[in-house]
């Protein structure tokens, strides 16, 4: 499962922002990669004020960062891809400045990530993976609206 957290400095996301923020970097991961939707989660914090320096300095400018984890085998075209919508998408979203949104994707191998309980297939194995999701965890998606 992808885990995008989302750093916000001097800015403060609405409800509605944070929404839009999660739906636009689940598509661009899932558009990119093909990985299924429900796969990626976003994580969002906020840091106060004071909390964040640039050069040794306190940064007064509001800045967002988006730490992605991701399993490794991604092409560097992919990688890019999901990274250039995810800025595009975040910076329609918020109104900050294209220099002051930093993304960064790290690679994870498989076999360093549990999710759903089970170590995470190598590339090419997602289909046996996923049919071992628990019809009880399925079924929590679906309650959820999330689509599967």
């Amino acid at each position: 499962m992808p885990t995008y957290t989302v750093t916000s400095v001097n800015l403060t996301l609405s409800s509605e922002q944070k929404t839009k923020i999660a739906g636009l970097i689940t598509e661009a991961h899932s558009g990119a990669t093909g990985a299924p939707g429900y796969f990626a989660q976003v994580i969002f914090s906020a840091l106060d004020g004071g909390s964040h320096f640039i050069g040794g300095q306190p940064n007064r400018t509001p800045h967002l960062y988006i730490l992605g984890l991701i399993r490794a085998g991604r092409t560097t075209e992919v990688k890019r891809a999901v990274m250039s919508r995810i800025l595009e998408g975040v910076r329609a979203a918020t109104d900050v400045g294209p220099e002051d949104v930093w993304v960064y994707l790290q690679d994870i191998e498989a076999d360093q990530m549990i999710e759903f309980g089970r170590f995470l297939p190598q590339p090419g194995a997602e289909r046996a993976w996923q049919s071992g999701i628990s019809a009880a965890k399925l079924k929590a998606f679906a309650d959820a609206g999330i689509r599967v």
